[in-house]
């Protein structure tokens, strides 16, 4: 029988339709074809195709914007908003606008055309996720900006415009809604029980065991119980954290190993789906907050999102977090 599920900290429900029930191999899509990458403009050599580069991770004696580089950052050449000016809020009528002001940059987060996130060594995911880290502390300085998201599209499904690794960073002059909603989906749970809800999730997931993917000393990564999305994933700190940001060396390193895990199975699994992957983190000036905790929400490209959903606001889920967490726990690489 069909399932109604309450997301604990959105209030959300979502419908796992057990009656729709599909496994791994219903997903599978047709692998997408690498083209040549000569015209590619975060290949090395196609420097000059970029903007300037902000930061980058260089052979010692490269120069700035050369080749010799294995990660850099650069202003995205087509951005969503722009880096000049004054946010300008005003009322129009009954309506609000301002300025369209914010950054908007690209992490390249290889040199290699071909290689896929799934694919990179723990010491090239952890430099992707330590320049996730600086690139937030850097545009904290800004006053301008109220929040940073940092995301990842892989795949053309999953709306990537360019098949070569990237993730892409926005500084934001609000906080978007989502994040408003965690935040006060939070705070509620936390002024009624006096604890964080993901303190919480962490632990009955690792009580449990049956939404839990792959867990190492510092992280836990799971199938969310309220799932809208086949195959959907959260990775969690174990120990509270607000602010990504404020991760240090050794939670950066235990992330990569997680991280690398995680997209492994599922790479396994599904056979290399397009996907997103979200990092959720505070406020960029909200200080330590004890009822959030920030983390990633990865989610494969699967099932499309149609009249029902955008109506109702439910999502319907054919795939029980529970048999997706089994296959993807049942199928670690190397096995």
């Amino acid at each position: 029988m069909p399932e109604l599920r309450k997301d604990p900290v959105l209030g959300r429900w979502v419908i796992i339709s057990t009656e729709r029930a599909r496994r791994p191999d219903e997903y599978v899509l047709p692998k997408e074809e690498k083209k040549a990458p000569k015209s590619c403009p975060f290949c090395p050599g196609n420097e000059d195709k970029t903007p300037p580069e902000i930061l980058a991770y260089r052979q010692d004696g490269t120069p700035a914007n050369s080749p010799g580089w294995n990660l850099r950052v650069v202003a995205n050449k087509f951005p969503a908003l722009t880096i000049h000016g004054d946010v300008k809020r005003e009322a129009y009528g009954i309506y609000d606008k301002m300025n369209g002001v914010g950054a908007h940059e690209v992490i390249i987060e290889t040199p290699d055309h071909n290689e896929e996130q799934p694919d990179f060594s723990l010491e090239k995911m952890n430099d992707v996720l330590w320049a996730y880290r600086e690139r937030i502390i850097d545009l904290k300085k800004d006053p301008r900006f109220h929040y940073v998201l940092i995301f990842k599209n892989r795949g053309y499904a999953a709306g990537a415009s360019l098949q070569h690794a990237h993730s892409q960073v926005i500084a934001l002059p609000i906080v978007p809604k989502r994040a408003l909603e965690e935040l006060a989906g939070a705070k509620a749970y936390y002024d009624y029980r006096e604890r964080c809800v993901f303190c919480d999730i962490v632990r009955q997931e690792i009580d449990e065991q049956n939404r839990l993917i792959t867990a190492n000393e510092r992280f836990i990564s799971i199938c969310p119980f309220a799932s809208r999305f086949p195959f959907e994933i959260t990775i969690l700190p174990r120990t509270h954290s607000s602010s990504f940001e404020e991760s240090n060396p050794e939670e950066i390193k235990s992330l990569a190993a997680i991280l690398s895990d995680t997209l492994k199975r599922l790479d396994k699994v599904l056979v290399s789906p397009p996907y997103n992957y979200l990092l959720h983190t505070a406020p960029v000036r909200a200080g330590n907050i004890s009822h959030y905790h920030w983390h990633c929400e990865i989610i494969p490209t699967l099932a499309r999102v149609a009249g029902f959903e955008w109506g109702s606001g439910f999502y319907i889920n054919p795939t029980t977090p529970e048999d997706a967490a089994k296959y993807l726990r049942e199928n670690k690489v190397g096995e």
